[in-house]
């Protein structure tokens, strides 16, 4: 049995999921021409014991056409992926394929060093290491077994 942390974004994400996808399949078959809209690209969020990692799916998308800024303790990545018309129109069956401008916003905590953070891009996907403050990392403590002293005291129980 695992224990996992309740978080309760998690569901109203979930939700939203949902949501867009409903409005999707609805309004799929009402406008068939081929449109620009705006996009939101699938990320992974996850920590170790050094860094806050995020990983950003962006095929198709040159590294000049992102942009990514910390402030005030909130990470903005903005991009853009651009229709390329190779062919006309009237060619295509289906586009499925997202285009136009995306913005993602994340909150991050305190314990995030505003001054090392690094971003790659390698295969379409975005790779963001925000690095943890020194004393935010965990610290191990060691525990002594058997070194302790016995404390007598009033009330003691003796061996009779």
């Amino acid at each position: 049995m695992a224990i996992t942390r309740w978080d309760p974004f998690r569901e109203l994400s979930t939700i939203q999921d949902r949501m867009n996808r409903l409005f999707q399949e609805s309004y799929a078959g009402q406008d068939q021409e081929l449109s620009t809209s705006a996009f939101a690209p699938p990320v992974d969020v996850y920590e170790d014991e050094h860094n806050i990692i995020l990983k950003v799916e962006v095929p198709g998308i040159d590294e000049k056409d992102i942009d990514i800024r910390l402030e005030n303790h909130t990470l903005v990545v903005r991009g853009e992926r651009k229709f390329e018309k190779e062919e006309k129109e009237e060619n295509y069956h289906r586009v499925e394929r997202r285009y136009g401008t995306f913005v993602r916003s994340f909150s991050l905590p305190n314990t995030v060093d505003a001054e090392n953070v690094r971003a790659d891009y390698d295969k379409g996907v975005l790779k963001i290491s925000l690095a943890k403050k020194a004393e935010a990392k965990p610290k191990q403590i060691k525990v002594n077994v058997g070194t302790g002293k016995q404390i007598e005291g009033k009330g003691a129980g003796r061996a009779a």
